[in-house]
């Protein structure tokens, strides 16, 4: 399987945005330049930039990586094509204890010219997702608004019979590698949709570049007599203003409706700025948690005394919720679950669907040449010191993504088990696991590796200590 920052650099790029938080700028005394350091500022080397910059990104790695006491004393950065192909080299060094394998999937290298373009929140492509409902059966997951795929209005839960003409849909690593390629890294292409009503329709789209919008559903339910809010979020992307003065409204308007409970559907949000998880944190999180510990970023113990940050809860809005429930999936990760863990220490958290993805650790830019390096370089943790999920987030629930269902219907599996626990504190539609199930779930991780899963935040690394 692919793996999520080698198919975002390699075979996707146009179609992700990263994350990026309010900058911190730190103070450091720079060591006096020798060897490596020397040549990295030496422009009259007839060494090549590409040498120089490989060995820089090995440079810092040994600096600034998480894991830098697990990397090899020999390690020959000229061997490798370029930074990205060394970043991806040193996670095989990322040893964790309780974890047989290797725990970083995502250091990675991307040019500046191309990080410009990806942190501007544009993307280049259909604008649709795509899951398996079942092994043979492919779902439009969801559509992002502003795209050509909401342009020829297709939406969430119709089914893909046909793609450039070939009906063969299954889970298979050859086929999925075909269909990936169609559907997010092609200029255009030809599908055959089946809508609810069981009519087909033929559609070409076309790939075109759009803003990415976050807020895909926002509703209010009664249930009995409780009043119920629920969001679909399906990224922490975006302008971060009117990011968070959507937020302003949204929350503005569940007070004004009263809600005793609220469903945050965070199944497809794999992550974004950092910034907009602390804000989302603070509308949600109790008045009592008010002025309390939210995360703390802890890096290696060469830099924890001059990188290490821990964000306050600064409260938001008039709501004060003493629970909340998440709906979550494979595809949940990054932001997101940072969301969850630092809110799980002030309220009575739940969680439905399927278990996150499993990232709680992030990285930030490092200059090198016309390349940005993204070693990761620190950890999560909440008010309690959790943040060790690497192996993801279990739900209080299993349920199945009602992908034949299109958002907001009370009869879709993740949102109808939430509801019926409200109503009757009792999840309903709780799934077992299957073998067909083990293939839909890795199926849809290889899909899922086209969104880029990572927080990004944008310290500046001002010099080796």
């Amino acid at each position: 399987m692919i793996s999520t920052n080698e198919h975002f650099t390699k075979k996707a790029l146009p179609l992700f945005s990263l994350i990026f938080v309010s900058a911190v700028l730190f103070c450091s005394c720079k060591k006096e330049v020798s060897g490596i350091e020397s040549l990295i500022m030496d422009t009259t080397s007839t060494t090549t930039i590409d040498n120089v910059v490989n060995d820089t990104a090995w440079l810092y790695a040994q600096e600034i990586y998480l894991w830098y006491n697990y990397l090899p004393s020999v390690f020959d950065p000229q061997s490798y094509s370029d930074p990205n192909a060394v970043m991806e080299a040193i996670r095989a060094y990322s040893t964790e204890p309780g974890f047989t394998d290797p725990v970083d999937k995502w250091s990675f290298a991307i040019k500046q010219t191309e990080w410009d373009d990806v942190s501007a929140g544009i993307s280049g492509d259909f604008g649709l997702g795509i899951f398996f409902n079942s092994t043979n059966d492919l779902r439009v997951s969801y559509v992002e608004p502003a795209s050509p795929a909401a342009g020829a209005g297709i939406a969430r839960s119709w089914r893909i019979i046909s793609i450039d003409g070939n009906e063969t849909i299954n889970t298979e690593d050859e086929t999925i590698d075909r269909i990936s390629t169609a559907v997010y890294s092609s200029s255009s292409t030809a599908f055959i949709f089946r809508r609810p009503d069981d009519t087909d329709t033929s559609i070409t789209l076309t790939a075109a570049t759009y803003t990415t919008q976050p807020f895909l559903l926002d509703t209010v339910y009664t249930v009995g007599s409780k009043r119920v809010g629920y969001m679909v979020y399906n990224t922490f992307l975006g302008d971060v203003t009117t990011v968070k003065n959507q937020f302003s409204a949204l929350f503005s308007n569940f007070s004004s409706q009263g809600i005793n409970d609220l469903i945050i559907d965070l199944r497809y949000n794999s992550g974004g700025y950092v910034e907009l998880q602390n804000e989302l944190a603070n509308y949600l999180v109790p008045v009592a948690g008010n002025s309390g510990v939210m995360l703390t970023e802890e890096f290696n113990d060469k830099y924890s005394r001059y990188y290490d940050t821990t964000i306050y809860y600064a409260k938001k809005g008039s709501l004060d919720l003493s629970r909340i429930f998440f709906i979550t999936a494979t595809n949940t990760a990054s932001a997101s679950e940072l969301l969850i863990n630092s809110l799980k220490p002030y309220m009575d958290v739940k969680l439905v669907g399927r278990t996150t993805y499993g990232k709680p650790v992030g990285f930030f830019a490092i200059p090198d040449g016309d390349w940005y390096i993204f070693p990761v370089s620190f950890r999560s943790v909440n008010k309690s010191g959790e943040g060790n999920y690497f192996d993801g987030m279990t739900p209080d629930a299993v349920a199945n993504d009602g992908l034949d269902k299109q958002w907001g219907d009370v009869s879709e599996n993740c949102l109808a088990s939430v509801l019926n626990y409200i109503s009757s504190g009792t999840f309903s539609n709780v799934a077992s696991r299957s073998a067909s199930d083990i293939l839909i779930t890795s199926g849809n991780e290889q899909l899922g590796s086209n969104r880029f899963n990572g927080a990004v935040t944008n310290h500046q690394f001002s010099g080796i200590k």
